[in-house]
């Protein structure tokens, strides 16, 4: 057995699920088992190739890629993420078809098999809608129990959103799926917007970073500059990169400088609050704190992380 930590991914990527990818491919201490892959950002075509690109720009081209859902789990999507991404989620740049192709396997199966596999030590990663990690929980509720840990990149504690005004992306595109995620898994830790917008990256230093002389850095400088110009116009000096923030969590949990653990539903209604996640931050409700809540990360241990998996040989 390995003594590298085995690390699943499910993803929908996306240009800030790229440079996570980048990250979990870079570290020294895990080993990518799989990338699920869900529709979120764009279309599930387009997610599926894109994850394709990205392993073999990594040098990761052995990792199986699985397709999973194209839509929510009951409901027809909201708007998808293309004009910040791209319409086709890397930034329109036209990229060389990759190499290889999915494997037959349905995501949510693979999610399945691959914790019993790694039963006991697996690391799960959601990054994108929680589509594929709910249909594996319905198809199997023991699923948690082989799980050591799930790191989800979603939700915004203080509802303060970015797809609605109250919802996160991620949870807001597919409500019921995160209701059986964040319901079903006893104990996860969650990487939510807000603490996205209190880990955010100066624009000059970004393009530093991106014009290390290496084909990682060479290729996210491509598929991020939509993204990057986009966000300058609209938030101002800082960007965000949500997935990398969750990702430097999963891979380095100490670099954790603040967490708190609460109560956590999500709002699957139909009014402005769909896609909330209500904390119980006094935990009046009575319920069992499920969510461990990252609040503040170190910074300097975060971007250390994201220069590094730009800059790899």
């Amino acid at each position: 057995m390995s003594e590298k930590i085995p690390l699943l991914i499910d993803t929908d990527p996306g240009v800030d699920d790229a440079l996570a990818l980048l990250m979990a491919f870079n570290s020294d201490a895990h080993e990518v088992v799989g990338l699920t892959i869900a529709a979120g950002n764009v279309g599930l075509g387009h997610t599926v190739r894109n994850a394709l690109k990205l392993r073999e720009v990594a040098g990761c081209a052995h990792v199986p890629v699985f397709a999973g859902c194209e839509g929510p789990l009951v409901h027809a999507p909201r708007e998808d993420a293309a004009h910040v991404h791209g319409r086709d989620g890397f930034g329109d740049v036209g990229y060389a078809d990759p190499s290889g192709r999915a494997e037959a396997e349905h995501a949510a199966l693979a999610i399945l098999r691959l914790s019993h596999e790694h039963a006991g030590r697996l690391l799960l990663v959601a990054l994108g809608p929680l589509t594929n990690l709910a249909l594996a929980l319905r198809l199997d509720p023991t699923l948690p129990q082989r799980v050591a840990r799930l790191v989800v990149m979603g939700g915004a504690v203080t509802a303060h959103g970015n797809i609605t005004p109250v919802a996160e992306f991620n949870v807001g595109f597919d409500p019921e799926a995160a209701h059986v995620v964040l319901s079903g898994f006893p104990k996860y830790d969650l990487a939510d917007w807000e603490a996205t917008m209190a880990h955010g990256f100066h624009h000059r230093e970004v393009e530093k970073w991106l014009a290390a002389p290496s084909p990682r850095a060479a290729f996210y400088d491509a598929i991020s500059r939509q993204t990057r110009l986009w966000s300058e116009d609209r938030r101002g000096q800082y960007w965000y990169s949500a997935d990398s923030l969750a990702m430097a969590w999963a891979l380095e949990p100490e670099g954790a400088v603040e967490a708190v653990e609460r109560p956590l539903a999500v709002e699957t209604g139909f009014g402005l609050a769909r896609g909330l996640t209500a904390v119980d931050w006094n935990r009046q409700t009575g319920a069992a704190d499920s969510a461990r809540i990252l609040l503040r990360y170190d910074q300097a241990r975060f971007e250390a992380r994201v220069q590094a998996a730009l800059a790899a040989a």
